[in-house]
């Protein structure tokens, strides 16, 4: 639905964006990530037509923003992290001006009545704009991008100034908006990002670093594969049973936390999972598990060691290649 093919973008001297490609498929929320001047914006603004590229193509749904960008902005629906609201009129008037400028074709008292329940915006429907809080002015936003019901949904910051509550309802509605359209995403909360997206692209001084889910970008940079465990059990039975797992290289008691409860320290081969293995084969003898952590990288420290300047090995670079970096 959104294919991304070697873009750049250069203001005299300076590359904001360099040869980047990537794509998002229809019914995935893809989160782009990159830290303030990677070059993020500026392929978002590329990607709405809002300015051009110096080489390269963005396509919407096989359409080149550049050579018909009004087929191609009509598949789109975009929400910036500052909502380009009119203050002075209400919420029922300005979607409507969104809809006569967007020459929606679609019954507009249902489409808008189904619009603000899907956001949860129906209670000021009357009210002028510059009166409602933050949280609702960005739920307005939110509305006027799906205004047309376009294909495409590129959100940046969608959550901004919202409640706690309100953070979990607009995640569960991009959630749900995900299946029915392609969604890019860009955040600063990085919890969002994982809770949300189903796939990650990183963008570090306007080049693609990494290009994955968040749990294989956490596995292709981990340096060790371990897994500590707590477990109620016959301690010497327990060491045998975990020994005995395919893919398992090495199991260290560490201390007995509570009476009949050890810790271990399971070390696997490069790309096992043991943990459904380990589960049935406890559940099997009736012995508990009572905890589980893996030494993996959040995606904070994901984010940390791609944009930080922390010089990646030619391991971690030939396995965020295999990961998905070259899509």
């Amino acid at each position: 639905m959104i294919e991304v093919i070697e873009l750049s973008k250069h203001y005299g001297d300076k590359k904001a964006v360099d040869g980047i490609s990537f794509k998002a498929e229809s019914g995935e929320i893809l989160g782009f990530l990159g830290p303030n001047g990677a070059g993020k914006s500026t392929t978002m603004n590329i990607l709405t037509g809002y300015i051009s590229c110096t080489d390269g193509k963005a396509l919407i749904d096989g359409i080149d923003i550049l050579e018909d960008p009004i087929k191609a902005k009509e598949k789109i629906g975009y929400l910036p992290e500052l909502p380009p609201l009119y203050m002075d009129m209400t919420v029922k008037e300005y979607l409507c001006f969104i809809y006569d400028l967007k020459k929606c074709k679609l019954p507009r008292n249902t489409h808008l009545a189904d619009i603000c329940r899907l956001v949860k915006i129906e209670n000021v429907y009357h009210r002028i704009i510059k009166n409602l809080s933050k949280g609702y002015k960005q739920r307005v936003g939110l509305a006027q991008a799906l205004v047309g019901n376009p294909p495409v949904l590129i959100l940046d910051e969608p959550t901004v100034g919202l409640d706690p509550n309100q953070i979990i309802e607009i995640r569960a509605l991009i959630k749900k908006l995900g299946k029915n359209h392609t969604v890019i995403l860009s955040s600063h909360i990085l919890s969002e990002v994982q809770a949300v997206c189903d796939r990650i692209v990183v963008i570090n001084k306007g080049k693609i670093v990494a290009d994955d889910t968040a749990s294989g970008l956490s596995q292709a940079l981990t340096a060790d594969h371990r897994l500590l465990v707590r477990i109620d059990g016959p301690k010497d039975e327990v060491v045998k049973l975990i020994k005995s797992i395919p893919g398992v290289e090495n199991v260290i008691v560490n201390t007995e936390t509570e009476k009949g409860v050890w810790e271990y320290r399971i070390e696997a081969e490069e790309g096992a999972d043991i943990r459904r293995e380990l589960f049935r084969r406890l559940a099997q003898r009736n012995w508990y598990l009572l905890s589980s952590r893996s030494s993996e990288l959040s995606l904070e420290d994901i984010f940390i060691k791609l944009t930080m300047g922390e010089e990646l090995s030619k391991a971690d670079k030939e396995k965020l290649k295999g990961s998905g970096g070259d899509r």
